[in-house]
């Protein structure tokens, strides 16, 4: 019998013509693009985890701890270490599998049809995303031409749309670009009626890269305590080197929190990742003593593109953004022909490298002096 035409499928309208985030997966020597710690876990890390992984596949014929209070009380213990905020509980701490369904549980909260989410460009890509996943109108105000937000541009241009939620990214991907203590409470406080019928709008911090910051840079967890509706986000994919394994978090206030376990799937954190994130945090210093070496990197690379002629963005992460090119995709195609990938993200004529090893970042300056020839 002839084949039966298939039938359309009924996509929602606005996904039509849309393709899966996602940066390039290539098989290349130098993986300089999604700002990935390019650190394994050391083997005494390793062991740990595989230890607690067996011991949870014993119980993996039941649901998982639906709550996981006790790593939201590990996490909250750690956040008080690195950032000096105090007071912090399990209450005060939600997790999911990476940072990108923390956010995506906000939205589901806070957002949805007839409400807007706004940041300020440029910015991370996937914010949009999380907009439309969450049917939330997206709308994206603007930096400063060094990429720092203007204070009093942004509260009034909150005032104007009322948005549910404001999503700032400190250090900014993919400019690294820190926010401000003062510029954070200023905005935090602008936004205590700015939400949808007069309630607040929720202000998140996305501080995914916050362990790499510059010495002298604080964290908005320092101002937790006077803002509820101050939610600063983390991962552990980053600092902590385990961007397979999927864990992000966040810190707000408990009743915030509480709003997230409502939209939330039953069991949607693994006994599996609870078990590898425990084991990891057991091992928090020996799984970021790259930090300052990475630091030291990131910095020396500034430096270097700068003396090459390039203009490099201020970075508090483990990533550089710099230019302009009049052909950034060649720079990228030529970079990738000599084994070096890195990312085509941001302002039309800039690239982004992420901070590699010594012998990885040796790589990339010696590709990039033979393909732009400086």
């Amino acid at each position: 019998m002839p084949d039966s035409p298939a039938p359309e499928l009924p996509l929602r309208p606005d996904l039509v013509g849309e393709q899966p985030y996602g940066a390039p997966q290539l098989d290349v020597p130098h993986l300089l693009n999604v700002n990935e710690n390019p650190y394994a876990p050391p083997a005494e890390v390793i062991e740990d985890i595989a230890a607690s992984v067996t011991a949870a596949s014993a119980g993996l014929n039941r649901y998982p701890d639906r709550d996981f209070r006790d790593l939201r009380g590990e996490l909250a213990a750690y956040l008080e270490r690195e950032s000096g905020a105090t007071g912090l509980t399990a209450d005060h701490v939600w997790a999911a599998n990476g940072s990108n369904e923390v956010m995506l549980h906000l939205l589901q909260a806070f957002g949805g049809p007839g409400r807007a989410v706004m940041s300020f460009g440029p910015t991370y890509s996937m914010y949009p995303e999380y907009a439309r996943d969450s049917l939330t109108q997206w709308v994206e105000g603007s930096r400063r031409p060094d990429y720092s937000l203007d204070p009093d541009a942004t509260i009034a241009h909150i005032e104007q749309v009322r948005p549910a939620v404001v999503l700032l990214a400190s250090p900014n991907n993919p400019t690294g670009t820190a926010l401000p203590l003062d510029d954070v409470r200023a905005i935090a406080r602008a936004c205590e009626g700015t939400g949808p019928d007069g309630a607040a709008t929720v202000l998140v911090v996305d501080e995914a890269y916050a362990e790499f910051r510059r010495e002298g840079t604080p964290s908005a967890l320092s101002v937790l305590a006077d803002f509820p509706h101050l939610a600063v986000a983390r991962t552990m994919s980053k600092a902590f080197a385990l961007a397979g394994a999927r864990v992000g978090y966040l810190a707000a206030a408990p009743r915030l929190v509480d709003c997230l376990r409502i939209v939330r799937l039953p069991y949607h954190l693994s006994a599996v990742t609870q078990a590898v994130a425990r084991a990891a945090l057991r091992h928090t210093d020996a799984l970021q003593a790259q930090v300052t070496q990475l630091r030291a990197e990131r910095d020396a690379c500034v430096t270097w593109l700068r003396d090459q002629g390039f203009t490099v963005a201020d970075t508090d992460a483990n990533f550089v953004l710099f230019g302009p090119f009049e052909d950034r995709h060649a720079v990228w195609q030529g970079l990738l022909d000599r084994g070096v990938l890195i990312r085509e993200t941001g302002p039309k004529q800039y690239l982004r490298v992420s901070i590699g090893t010594a012998d990885q970042m040796a790589a990339f300056r010696g590709a990039l002096k033979e393909v732009t020839g400086r």
